[in-house]
C-alpha cells in the first residue's frame, strides 16, 4: 500500500428513491440498506482502507451530515470530513477534497468513489484498483472504471471504448470514445448489441497534478475557486478554510458533474474493464437485482417477516419488535420505516416520488410534521 494513495468518498446524496426508508433527513448512504449489518458508507470506507492509509481517506458530505459521518466512522481527523454547504454536483465536490489533499501530498494518487454503490468480489476490486493506480502513476491518464452490461438498463450511464488496448500489456484498459448518460431503452439495447459499451461505475483514478490540470483546462472557474489562481492572487480552499470562505465559494460555484465538465471533453480518458461485480443500487429494483433471493425469488431484508404465497418481491423492514406477515403478492416492494409502510408494484416504482410528496404534504397539512 503506497502512502501517497488517497481516496475521496462522495457521500452527499439522499437516495430518496428508497423512500420510505431513506430521505433527505436520513440519506441512503447512512443506512444498512442491503442488510449487511453496516451502512453503505461504512462498507465503502472499510473497502478503501485496503487501498490507502486510513488517514488518507477524505469523505465529502452535506454540511448537516458531518456529525453522522463521524458517528458512523470513529477517529477521523477534522480534514477527513468535509461538509458542503449546498450541493453543486460532483465536480465541485471532488475539487474541494482535492484542495485538501494538495496541502498534504503534491504527488498523490487519488481514487474517487461514490459512497452508496455495491461491490462484489473485494479481492478482484482491490487488484483492479491497484492496477489502475499503477497505470495512473506512470501515465498522464484519467482512468474511469466500467462494467460489462448484463441487460439494456436505461438507468445507468454508458462508456463507449476503443477496440485496441491502451497499452500492449493492459488488455482490460481502453481509450474512451464517448460517454452517454442514462440513454433510452432502445438506445441501450443498441449499445449492448454493438459490444462497444460498458456501464459507467462513477469510479475515477488519477494523479493530483492531472486532476488539477484537467480542472484548469475545462472548468477554470471551479479550479480558481478551489485551487486558487496565482495570476490574480486568488486563494484556494483547504482544510483550514473558514466556514465563511467555503460558503462563499459554493455560493458562486457552478453546479456541474465531473462527467459533463471534464470527462466528456478530455482526450486522455481511459476506461478499465472491471473484473468485480458492481451495482449502483439506485432504485428498489436495482436493490432487488443485487441481493440474493430465497426459493420464492423474494428478497427479505431486516425485520421478523413471514411470507405466504409471495413471489418476486422485495421486503425491507426495520429491526423492531413488530412481526410482519405478507400474503399473496407477486412482484411488489414492501418497505417501512418508523412512520410509514409502503406497498408498491416493482414495475411501477417510478410512482414512489409521487407517494413521498403526497405523504409529506398530508403530514404538513395535518400538523404532523
Amino acid at each position: 500500500m503506497k502512502t501517497n494513495n488517497y481516496c475521496i468518498i462522495m457521500a452527499g446524496g439522499t437516495g430518496i428513491r428508497f423512500w420510505p426508508i431513506a430521505s433527505a433527513e436520513r440519506p441512503k448512504q447512512f443506512i444498512d440498506i442491503m442488510g449487511t449489518g453496516e451502512s453503505m458508507l461504512q462498507t465503502t470506507f472499510h473497502r478503501m482502507e485496503r487501498l490507502c492509509p486510513r488517514e488518507n481517506i477524505i469523505i465529502v458530505t452535506s454540511k448537516g451530515d458531518c456529525d453522522e459521518v463521524r458517528r458512523q466512522i470513529g477517529g477521523l481527523e477534522d480534514y477527513q470530513v468535509l461538509g458542503e454547504p449546498i450541493r453543486r454536483g460532483t465536480a465541485p465536490c471532488i475539487a474541494y477534497a482535492a484542495s485538501v489533499i494538495a496541502e498534504r501530498c503534491k504527488t498523490a494518487n487519488i481514487i474517487i468513489t461514490p459512497s452508496d454503490h455495491a461491490i462484489f468480489g473485494i479481492d478482484k476490486y482491490v487488484d483492479n484498483m491497484n492496477q489502475a493506480v499503477e497505470l495512473a502513476e506512470k501515465n498522464d491518464w484519467i482512468i474511469t472504471v466500467g462494467v460489462q452490461p448484463t441487460n439494456p438498463n436505461s438507468k445507468y450511464g454508458y462508456i463507449q471504448y476503443g477496440e485496441e488496448p491502451s497499452l500492449p500489456d493492459s488488455h482490460n484498459m481502453h481509450k474512451v470514445v464517448t460517454f452517454t448518460e442514462k440513454p433510452p431503452i432502445e438506445m441501450a439495447r443498441k449499445f449492448i448489441m454493438s459490444g462497444e459499451f460498458m456501464w459507467n461505475t462513477g469510479i475515477l483514478i488519477w494523479r493530483l497534478d492531472i486532476l488539477q490540470t484537467a480542472y484548469r483546462s475545462y472548468l477554470p472557474s471551479v479550479a480558481n475557486l478551489f485551487f486558487g489562481n496565482g495570476d490574480t492572487g486568488q486563494r484556494g480552499l483547504g482544510a483550514s478554510s473558514s466556514d465563511e470562505s467555503i460558503e462563499k465559494a459554493y455560493s458562486v460555484c457552478e453546479s456541474i458533474s465531473t462527467d459533463f465538465g471534464i470527462l466528456e471533453k478530455a482526450e486522455n480518458v481511459h476506461v478499465m474493464e472491471a473484473s468485480f461485480g458492481w451495482s449502483d443500487v439506485e432504485t428498489w429494483d436495482s436493490l432487488y437485482d443485487t441481493c440474493s433471493k430465497n426459493s420464492d425469488n423474494n428478497v427479505i431484508l431486516g425485520g421478523n417477516v413471514f411470507t405466504y404465497d409471495v413471489k418476486n418481491s422485495i421486503i425491507h423492514m426495520p429491526d423492531t419488535n413488530h412481526t410482519v406477515v405478507v400474503q399473496g403478492l407477486d412482484g411488489y416492494i414492501v418497505a417501512a420505516d418508523e412512520k410509514t409502510l409502503m406497498v408498491c408494484r416493482r414495475d411501477q416504482e417510478e410512482r414512489i416520488l409521487k407517494f413521498r410528496s403526497d405523504v409529506a404534504f398530508d403530514r404538513i397539512k395535518s400538523g404532523k410534521e
